[in-house]
């Protein structure tokens, strides 16, 4: 079973929505792991934006990319191009991959604004795990 590290900046938007669309799409055939280079906490926010399209993010955790460097990934994906820069080295063979989506938490305006720059992001990263699981797994 293949490993995939899905890492961003703060663990709470981004990388949740991504660990919960790969979790969904590889169906099983995937460990997947959400990180960040710090941990922001989950972002009620993008718990709500997920239970919106049916995916439940709302047991997961904001863990920090450290708790992770024994595991042998095959894949690391970073969200956002501060995490890429950040990202610690890791003693794998793992393809890397990037894309930066933009960030919701950053939004402004009002609470429909926001939430829909939330599900602008959400529907971003869905179509972006879709391919990726028909891709490599």
């Amino acid at each position: 079973m293949k490993n995939i590290l899905v890492l961003c900046t703060g663990n709470s938007c981004r990388s949740q929505i991504a660990d919960g669309y790969l979790k969904h799409f590889a169906n099983g055939k995937a460990n997947v792991y959400s990180a960040g280079v710090e941990t922001h906490g989950v972002n009620p926010k993008a718990i709500a934006t997920m239970k919106a399209d049916g995916i439940d993010i709302s047991s997961n955790t904001s863990n920090n990319v450290l708790e992770y460097q024994e595991v042998p990934f095959d894949f690391i994906i970073t969200v956002c191009d501060n995490a890429k820069e950040r990202c610690p080295y890791f003693p794998s063979n793992a393809i890397k991959f990037h894309y930066n989506f933009p960030d919701p938490a950053k939004a402004k305006g009002t609470e429909d604004e926001i939430d829909l720059a939330f599900a602008s992001t959400r529907d971003l990263i869905k179509q972006y795990c879709d391919d990726f699981v028909q891709q490599h797994l």
